[in-house]
C-alpha cells in the first residue's frame, strides 16, 4: 500500500491576521506603572503614555482594545501563550529579553533611581547606598534586578515579588532603599510625603524603553514600528509624554 503523501503543516497565522480576525487588539500591561500604564485608584480608570499608545494603535488597526494585566515577571509567558499581541508598559530592552521577545525602535529612556524614607538618616546620597548593613530592595523580573546583582559589592539584595511591594518593605524597615526608574519614583514624590529619591551618578543604569512583541512575525513588529514612527512625526508621542510628565525621558 503506497504511504499517503504528507500533509504540510497549516501556517500560523501573523499576529495581524489574528488581531483582524478576533476584532481587538490585545495588550499587555502592568497597571502599578505611574505615568505608564496605571489604574488609578481614586477611579480605577487605566491612564498613563502606553494607555493612550495602546488606543491610538488600536484606532490605527481600526479594532477595538482590550487591556490583560501582567507583570514584568510574566509578561513574555503572556506573549509566548499568545494572551496578548504586545507588551506596551514601558519594557527596558535587555539582551536577556531580546531571547525571548522582540522590541520595537526605544521611545524612552530612564536611568535607575533610589527611594528611602525621609527620616532614614543612614541614606543621604548615593555613596551611602552600597555599604554593609544597607538592604536594596528592587522587583522580581525587571531591570534592577540583573543591574543590581551585578553592582552591589557590600549591600544586600532584596528582590519583591507580589503581593509585597517595594516601598512596603522601605516603609517596614525591612529594606533601606529600593531601586526604581523616572517614572515610578516620580509617583512615589508626587504621592508619598515619606518618600525620597536619591539621584545617581551620571545616568546610572540608563535604560532604553520599547515595546514587545513575538519573535518572529516581521509584519506585525514593521507594523508597530510604522505606528512609533508616525506618532513621533505627528506629535502624538510627544503630546503623550507631555501630559503623563515624562517628556525628560522621551527619546527624540
Amino acid at each position: 500500500m503506497a504511504t499517503p503523501p504528507a500533509v504540510p503543516p497549516q501556517a500560523v497565522p501573523g499576529r495581524l491576521a489574528a488581531i483582524r480576525a478576533r476584532g481587538e487588539l490585545q495588550v499587555c500591561m502592568w497597571p502599578e506603572y505611574f505615568a505608564i500604564s496605571f489604574r488609578n485608584p481614586r477611579n480605577g480608570e487605566l491612564e498613563g503614555i502606553d494607555i493612550d499608545m495602546a488606543r491610538a494603535l488600536a484606532a490605527r488597526l481600526g479594532h477595538r482594545v482590550a487591556f490583560v494585566e501582567t507583570n514584568f515577571a510574566e509578561f513574555m509567558d503572556r506573549l509566548e501563550e499568545g494572551a496578548c499581541d504586545i507588551a506596551m508598559m514601558a519594557v527596558g530592552v535587555t539582551p536577556a529579553r531580546a531571547q525571548r521577545v522582540a522590541f520595537t525602535k526605544p521611545y524612552l529612556a530612564s536611568p535607575v533611581l533610589a527611594v528611602t524614607t525621609r527620616t532614614n538618616a543612614r541614606i543621604q546620597s548615593w555613596r551611602d547606598i552600597d555599604n554593609p548593613g544597607t538592604v536594596v530592595a528592587v522587583a522580581s523580573g525587571t531591570v534592577m534586578e540583573p543591574l543590581m546583582r551585578e553592582t552591589l559589592r557590600n549591600a544586600e539584595l532584596m528582590v519583591v515579588r507580589a503581593p509585597r511591594t517595594r516601598e512596603g518593605e522601605v516603609l517596614s524597615g525591612r529594606a533601606d532603599v529600593f531601586m526604581s526608574d523616572f517614572p515610578y519614583t516620580r509617583r512615589m514624590v508626587l504621592m508619598h510625603d515619606w518618600a525620597r529619591v536619591i539621584d545617581p551618578p551620571a545616568r546610572f543604569g540608563e535604560t532604553l524603553y520599547a515595546y514587545a512583541v513575538p519573535r518572529g512575525d516581521a509584519a506585525w513588529l514593521n507594523e508597530v514600528n510604522a505606528f512609533l514612527e508616525g506618532a513621533r512625526v505627528d506629535g502624538t508621542l510627544a503630546r503623550a509624554a507631555a501630559r503623563h510628565g515624562l517628556s525628560p525621558i522621551l527619546l527624540p
